[in-house]
C-alpha cells in the first residue's frame, strides 16, 4: 500500500467497515522465506530494484514450514513449525503454465552423436517445479516485479490400485516424499538425510529458475547463445552455486553447445556474491553424496576442476600447494567439492558486502584467485530500503524527517543528510525526543500484551536483536547486564536499562542453545529481585522475526554490534538501527566501518580489538583464562554464573558455557569484554545529557543515506550488471 500510494484510501475504506487497518494487518503472518539478514536483504533487494525500475525476477523456494518459530520453555529455544500457508497467500499467484522438471540421482551414459561426445543422465527420479509468482511493486512509479517461489509437486499420482489393495499409506508414499523437498527451511544437516535433502532443495532451486529463465529468453531469441547479453543470475552466496553446474549441463548436454562457448556464456552470465567468511556457509560437499544426487553434475565439475587447473599450472608452474588450495576439490579424509570455489570460477564478478569484507575476500578467503583474477574482485556494501524500515515502520520519525528535508528522502536517501543543519535546533531535538519516546511506549505495549512485562519507556533500551551466534557475541550484554545488576546489588547507581536481546539459534548449534537459556535464567533472576528490578532488566523476546523488527528498532536507544572485528561480513541490522536514530556501540568490523566514518566517530561508541589485531591475538596464542583474571569486574560475573547465581536453583546449568570461555572462546568475549564495559561507561555518561544524545543521534540519522538499498543496486546495475536504471517516473 506504500509503494502503491493508497495507504490513506485503504485505511479511510476499511474504516467505513469498522476495521483498523493496523490491527487488521497485525492477522497477517511473515512470509516463511528466508533466515535472518541475507533473506531480509534480498527482500530490501527486490523492493529498490522495482524502484529503480530495474527488470528483475527474486527466486526462491515455497517453503510449506518456513524458519522454525521460537517458543521458550523454561528458558530454552524450543522448536515449533511455522505453518505460514495453513491459509491461503492472497498475494500470490499460481502458476501452473510455469511448470518444469528437476530430475535426481540415476547414472550416466555416454555415446556419439557423428563425431560429438553425448552423455545422458538416464533412470533418474524427478519431482515438478511449479511457480507461484508474487508481484513486488516500485514505489509509486507504475514498476512491478516479481517474486517467483518454486513448489515441489510430485511427477507419481494417486495409486489406485495399491489403495483398492487397502495398503493406504503406500499409494501415497512416492507422491509424498517427492513434495517433501518444499516442505522445509533449512533442514537439520547434521544427519545425512538432512543433508541430502538440503542439497536437493539447493539444485531444486537453481535447476527450475535457469530452465524458466532459458524458456523466457527462447520466446525472444533463436538461440541460447546470447543469454549472458540479456540476463544475469546473482549468485545469494554459496547455496545456488551449483547453477555454474547446471548451466553448463542445459547449454551442453539439453542445447548442444560445444563446452568452450557454453563455458564462454556460463561465466558472463553468473556473478557471485559472498555473504560470509564463516566455513559453515562456505559450503563443500562429499564427493560421493554430490555424485550420487547430481551424477552429471559431478562429471561436469570434475572437467572444469580439470581445465581450470591447467591454467593454474600454466601461471604458477610448480606451485603444487596453490593447486591444492585452489582446486574444486578439497582432498582429505573425504573428498569435498568446494562450492564457494565453483561460485568464483563460474561468475564474472565476485564482490564482499563491505569493504573490510571485501578486503579479506582479497587478501585472506580468496587470496589465491585474487591474484589468478584481481580483476575480478570488488565491494557492494549492503543496504536497506528506507520504504520499510523507516517510513513504513516509524512514522514518527518519518513525519519528523520529511517535515525538514521534505518527502523527496523516501526514495534518495542521501537527501537526509540536510537533517545536520538541525541538529543543534532545540525544537528538532524536542520532536525526536518525542518521536522516539512514542517507539518506546508502542513496544512496552507489545512486550505487555505478549511476554506480560511492564517495562518503563523512560528506561534505556539498550538493543541486541540478531541470529544467535557465537561470533555475533550476545554474552556480551549478558555478562554486562550481570555486572549491572551486580553494581545495583551494592546500591551503585547507574542509569535505568532495559536489555533487549532477540534471535533464533539453528536447531543444530548445541552453544547458541545455551546462550539463550542463560540469557532467560538471567533475565528471570533480574525479574525477581525487587532491589534492582528498576535498574536493570534483561529480556529475551522469543520468535524473533520481520513484524517484530519493524517494533523493536524504533524503539532502541543503543544499537549492539559487538561481532568479533573480522567475521561480520556486513551487517544491516547495523544500518536499520542507526537510521531510526539509536546510537551503536560496536567493534571496527563489516559495515560499522563504513557508519562510523558516514555518521562521525565522535557519534559512535567504538571498542575492542581490530581485525590485524585479532588475527595478531590469534596468532601469539590467546589465554582466555588470563583474560578474565585479568578483570575483577569480568571474573565476578563469570564466577557468579559458574556458582549458580544465575541458574534458577540448577547450579551447573550454565558450566558448559563458562567452560567454554574460560578454556576456548574462540571469538575473544573475554579478551574484549573490559573494553565493552569501558564503551558503556562512555554510553551512559552521553545518555544523562539529553541535549548531547538527542544531537548525536541526529547526526546518525543524516549521515546514513548511503547506506539505502537502493544506493546499492545502483553500484551493482553500474559495475556488475551492467544495466541502466530507469528515473522514477
Amino acid at each position: 500500500m506504500l509503494n502503491l500510494g493508497v495507504t490513506s484510501e485503504a485505511r479511510a475504506a476499511l474504516g467505513d467497515l469498522d476495521v483498523d487497518l493496523a490491527g487488521l494487518a497485525e492477522c497477517e503472518a511473515d512470509a516463511g522465506l528466508g533466515n535472518g539478514g541475507l533473506g531480509r536483504l534480498a527482500a530490501c533487494f527486490l523492493d529498490s530494484m522495482a524502484t529503480l525500475g530495474i527488470p528483475s525476477v527474486g527466486y526462491g523456494i515455497r517453503y510449506e514450514y518456513g524458519m522454525f518459530r521460537q517458543t521458550i520453555v523454561d528458558g530454552a529455544q524450543v522448536e515449533q513449525p511455522d505453518n505460514w500457508l495453513r491459509f491461503p497467500n492472497p498475494w500470490e499467484i499460481c502458476r501452473p503454465e510455469r511448470l518444469y522438471p528437476v530430475r535426481f540421482g540415476g547414472r550416466v551414459e555416454t555415446g556419439h552423436e557423428g563425431d560429438r561426445q553425448v552423455f545422458r543422465w538416464v533412470e533418474t527420479e524427478g519431482v515438478m517445479a511449479m511457480a507461484y509468482d508474487t508481484p513486488v511493486p516500485g514505489y509509486r512509479n507504475d514498476f512491478v516485479n516479481s517474486l517467483r517461489l518454486w513448489s515441489a509437486k510430485s511427477t507419481h499420482e494417486f495409486d489406485v490400485a495399491t489403495f483398492n489393495r487397502g495398503d493406504y499409506i503406500a499409494a501415497v508414499h512416492d507422491k509424498t516424499a517427492s513434495e517433501n523437498l518444499a516442505r522445509v527451511l533449512y533442514p537439520d544437516d547434521r544427519v545425512v538425510s538432512g543433508r541430502e535433502l538440503r542439497l536437493r532443495q539447493e539444485y531444486f532451486l537453481v535447476s527450475a529458475t535457469l530452465q524458466d529463465a532459458i524458456h523466457r529468453h527462447l520466446q525472444r531469441w533463436p538461440t541460447v547463445a546470447n543469454l549472458h547479453e540479456a540476463a544475469v543470475f546473482q549468485l545469494n552466496d554459496t547455496h545456488p552455486a551449483v547453477a555454474v553446474a547446471e548451466l553448463m549441463r542445459l547449454l551442453v548436454d539439453e542445447h548442444t553447445m560445444g563446452w568452450d562457448d557454453a563455458w564462454g556464456v556460463t561465466t558472463r552470465a553468473f556473478a557471485y556474491t559472498n555473504h560470509t567468511v564463516l566455513p559453515e556457509a562456505l559450503e563443500q560437499w562429499p564427493v560421493w553424496l554430490f555424485g550420487r544426487v547430481l551424477p552429471r553434475h559431478l562429471q561436469i565439475v570434475y572437467e572444469i576442476n580439470r581445465r581450470f587447473l591447467d591454467e593454474v599450472r600454466a601461471r604458477f608452474p610448480g606451485d603444487d600447494a596453490r593447486l591444492a588450495r585452489m582446486s574444486l576439490i578439497a582432498e582429505g579424509s573425504e573428498q569435498q567439492v568446494r562450492m564457494a570455489h565453483l561460485a568464483i570460477l563460474g561468475s564474472s564478478f565476485v564482490n564482499g558486502v563491505s569493504a573490510l569484507h571485501s578486503r579479506i575476500l582479497r587478501e585472506r578467503l580468496f587470496r589465491d584467485f585474487a591474484e589468478m583474477w584481481p580483476g575480478r574482485f570488488g565491494n557492494q556494501t549492503n543496504g536497506i530500503t528506507p520504504r520499510r524500515w523507516l517510513r513504513n515502520c516509524n512514522a514518527p520519525l518519518s513525519e519528523l524527517l520529511t517535515s525538514r528535508v521534505g518527502e523527496g528522502w523516501v526514495v534518495d536517501l542521501p537527501r537526509i543528510a540536510a537533517l545536520g543543519s538541525s541538529v543543534d535546533d532545540p525544537a528538532v531535538q524536542a520532536a525526536f525526543r518525542a518521536a522516539k519516546r512514542a517507539c518506546k511506549e508502542r513496544l512496552a505495549g507489545y512486550l505487555k500484551s505478549t511476554m506480560n512485562v511492564r517495562v518503563d519507556p523512560d528506561a534505556f533500551f539498550d538493543v541486541q536483536v540478531k541470529r544467535i551466534h557465537e561470533y555475533k557475541r550476545q554474552l556480551l550484554p549478558i555478562l554486562h547486564a550481570v555486572h549491572l545488576h551486580q553494581l545495583a546489588s551494592r546500591g551503585e547507581q547507574r542509569v535505568a536499562r532495559v536489555v533487549i536481546l532477540a534471535g533464533k539459534a539453528a536447531p543444530g548449534y548445541d552453544m547458541a542453545k545455551r546462550i539463550i537459556r542463560l540469557a532467560n535464567d538471567v533475565s528471570a533472576t533480574l525479574e525477581r529481585d525487587e532491589r534492582t528490578r528498576d535498574r536493570i532488566r534483561l529480556l529475551f523476546v522469543p520468535n524473533y522475526s520481520v513484524s517484530m523488527a519493524e517494533m523493536i528498532i524504533p524503539a532502541a536507544d543503543l544499537s549492539e554490534q559487538v561481532s568479533t572485528a573480522g567475521t561480520e561480513a556486513s551487517g544491516t541490522g547495523n544500518m536499520k538501527l542507526s537510521l531510526n536514530g539509536a546510537l551503536t556501540i560496536g567493534t571496527l568490523d563489516g559495515a560499522n566501518i563504513e557508519i562510523r566514518d558516514a555518521v562521525g566517530a565522535e557519534n559512535f561508541f567504538v571498542f575492542g580489538m581490530t581485525d590485524d589485531e585479532v588475527q595478531a591475538r590469534r596468532r601469539e596464542g590467546y589465554d582466555p583464562g588470563a583474560a578474565c583474571r585479568a578483570d575483577v569486574d569480568l571474573g565476578r560475573a563469570i564466577e557468579a554464573i559458574a556458582d549458580g547465581a544465575y541458574a534458577l536453583g540448577d547450579a551447573g546449568r550454565h558450566r558448559a558455557v563458562v567452560d567454554a570461555l574460560l578454556t576456548r572462546d574462540p571469538f575473544l568475549v573475554l579478551a574484549d569484554y573490559p573494553a565493552y564495559a569501558a564503551a558503556q561507561q562512555e554510553v551512559e555518561a552521553a545518555y544523562r545529557e539529553p541535549e548531547r544524545w538527542a544531537r548525536m543521534a541526529l547526526r546518525n540519522i543524516a549521515g546514513m543515506g548511503r547506506f539505502s538499498s537502493d544506493e546499492t543496486i545502483k553500484g551493482y546495475a553500474r559495475e556488475i550488471w551492467r544495466v541502466p536504471v530507469t528515473p522514477r517516473t
